[in-house]
Formats: C-alpha cells, sequence, structure tokens
C-alpha cells in the first residue's frame, strides 16, 4: 500500500503511481507542465471549480516576489507624465497592482521586451536584470508549493491541489526546485501536438509577447539575430520582431528540457488527449491513463 503521506521523489528514491493509487489518492496534488498556451490555465480554472485549490505561478510571482519591481516599473511610466508626477510626489495619489489569476499582464509587462527604447524596448543589461529577477521569483514561487499545499488543505478546505507553473519552468536550471514539486505533487506534463505547435508559433507571431530566455540560450541567438538583421547595436532592434524571430526557437529549444523533466519526474499527456477530457472525471481518467502506459 502506497503512503500518501510519503514524497513521491526522495533521493534517488523515486516513487511512482499506479493508475490505482493515483484514483485511491485521497488529496491529489498535480503540477502541470508545458508552453504556454497548451490549456494549463484552462484546465486549472475548470478544476477549481470542482474542489481543486489553484496555484498559479505567475500569480504568485506577481504578488510576492515582483510586487514592488512591478510597481516601481509602473511609477517610472507614470513619472514622464507631468499631472501624474505632480500628485505622485506629493502623494495625492497611490499606484498598486491589480493582479488576478485571469489578468497577468502587469508580470509581463515588466518582463519586457529586448530592443528599441522608442519602440518600447528595453537595453540589454536592464532586460537581463528583469530577467533574473523573474528567474529567482519562479524559483522561490515553485518552491513555495508544498506550504500551499497545506493552506489548501487546513485553511481554505480544498481536498486537491493544482500547481499551474509557469511556461519558463524548464529554462531555470534548477534540479532542486524540481525535486521539491517531484516530492509533493504528479508532475504531468502537457505535450503540444505538431498541429497546436503551429498555431502556437501562429498565435505568437500575431500577439508577440515578453518571453524569459536562459541567459545562454538568449546571448547565443541574440549573436545570431544581430548578424541576420544586420544590426550592430541592441537599440536597433524592433522589440516585436525579435519575440517573433525567438519565439520558434525558444518553443523548440524547450520541448526537450519539459521531456526530460517528465522522464525523470512525471508523466507526459498531449493537447490532444487533454482536449477529450471535458470535465473533472475525464481528466483523472486521462491521468490515470498515462500512469497505467508507463507502468
Amino acid at each position: 500500500m502506497l503512503d500518501y503521506n510519503r514524497p513521491f521523489f526522495k533521493g534517488s528514491d523515486r516513487v511512482r503511481l499506479s493508475a490505482k493509487e493515483f484514483k485511491a489518492w485521497p488529496n491529489k496534488s498535480i503540477t502541470l507542465l508545458g508552453m504556454s498556451g497548451v490549456g494549463k490555465t484552462r484546465l486549472a480554472i475548470r478544476l477549481r471549480k470542482k474542489n481543486w485549490f489553484h496555484y498559479s505561478g505567475d500569480y504568485r510571482i506577481g504578488t510576492r516576489y515582483l510586487d514592488e519591481p512591478i510597481l516601481d516599473h509602473i511609477k517610472a511610466q507614470a513619472m514622464q507624465v507631468p499631472f501624474l508626477r505632480e500628485l505622485l510626489r506629493n502623494d495625492s495619489i497611490f499606484i498598486r497592482n491589480n493582479l488576478t489569476v485571469d489578468n497577468l499582464q502587469p508580470v509581463s509587462s515588466f518582463l519586457g521586451k529586448l530592443g528599441n527604447p522608442e519602440r518600447g524596448g528595453l537595453p540589454l543589461k536592464e532586460f537581463k536584470r528583469r530577467q533574473l529577477l523573474h528567474r529567482d521569483a519562479e524559483i522561490a514561487a515553485m518552491r513555495d508549493v508544498p506550504e500551499f499545499i497545506a493552506k489548501a488543505h487546513s485553511l481554505y478546505g480544498y481536498p486537491h491541489f493544482v500547481n499551474d507553473a509557469g511556461g519558463s519552468l524548464c529554462e531555470l536550471n534548477d534540479p532542486a526546485t524540481l525535486r521539491v514539486l517531484a516530492e509533493h505533487t504528479l508532475i504531468l506534463y502537457i505535450k503540444a501536438t505538431e498541429q497546436d505547435e503551429q498555431e502556437l508559433i501562429r498565435r505568437a507571431e500575431e500577439d508577440p509577447k515578453p518571453l524569459y530566455y536562459r541567459e545562454t540560450f538568449l546571448d547565443e541567438q541574440l549573436s545570431i539575430y544581430l548578424r541576420e538583421k544586420d544590426h550592430d547595436y541592441v537599440a536597433e532592434i524592433d522589440p516585436d520582431d525579435f519575440v517573433r524571430w525567438m519565439f520558434p526557437r525558444l518553443f523548440y529549444s524547450r520541448i526537450p528540457r519539459y521531456q526530460a523533466i517528465a522522464d525523470e519526474y512525471g508523466y507526459t499527456i498531449t493537447t490532444d488527449d487533454l482536449r477529450e477530457a471535458r470535465d473533472e472525471p475525464g481528466f483523472l481518467r486521462l491521468v490515470e491513463k498515462a500512469l497505467a502506459h508507463h507502468g
């Protein structure tokens, strides 16, 4: 009989659940892993209505670990407007974030895009500073998962827990954080099918959004981009063009990283599989099928 109070992973001892054991697990805890856009948040919101505590990594990042830097960024923009600057300086107004699980725009805006400042871009040094702050915040948010599992049960009365992890989780290069998640949750990688890969790339081209990059990956790709575009300086870069150019390269670099995490610590389903799971029972059957396939 599986001891559900025992971590799934400890040192080199990896405990694999059977489908039967998962079904009997009274307080299920799952980490959703995969690229932004594969349906993690949509699924988590659906489960939230069925007695699952929805832990959003990006929400925790924005409200706990990047709250002050985000506010400083917004205030810096406001200080460029004379009317608002005077009101801020004499404390006539105050600014606060209005982050929700469904609206994480302040986090994305803070992360920003690299390139020409006249087009809203950031200098390389400032861009890298924010990237590092985001990395540290994401690690801290993921390491908070055990605490929030306990809160979900004891404080809020939710029997189950779903960790809606950010798409950049695979970029952190922090095995200790992955072990924390593996000790306390079942890690489920949602792998995009080839058709869905193309749709995610199309969306990124249509609406380029700020992204997190590993520094070594950024440096390597930036050098190629500057050479291809015949730019001498980062300030010449069109921020949106750079994101469009980078997204497919980032996407395909992440796929083996996601898979390596799933192979070591978790299980894999596809976006097609997830579409077939239209409700909580359907999702649970899908997880059971993934566990049975692995076994």
